[in-house]
């Protein structure tokens, strides 16, 4: 699946990969997709928290080497 942006906020810890996603997300049209790498082991609750209170979709998500990858569809 091709996405629009990747964001990667490796080494980053929360609320950082959230904040940057947030504005990275801000620059996307509605049906675009944007692809956030972290290794904070608590991206995984903060990512679905935050997709639900702002409406936008998490098409996938997958951990891989530590490192977690989010693939988020724009509302």
């Amino acid at each position: 699946m091709k996405t629009d942006i990747l964001v990667d906020t490796r080494g980053m810890a929360c609320p950082m990969p959230i904040v940057k996603a947030k504005k990275a997300l801000d620059g996307l049209v509605s049906g675009q997709l944007m692809e956030v790498w972290s290794t904070d082991k608590g991206s995984l609750n903060d990512f679905q928290a935050w997709v639900r209170q702002t409406k936008h979709e998490l098409v996938k998500h997958e951990e891989e080497n530590g490192v977690y990858k989010f693939l988020v569809k724009k509302s």
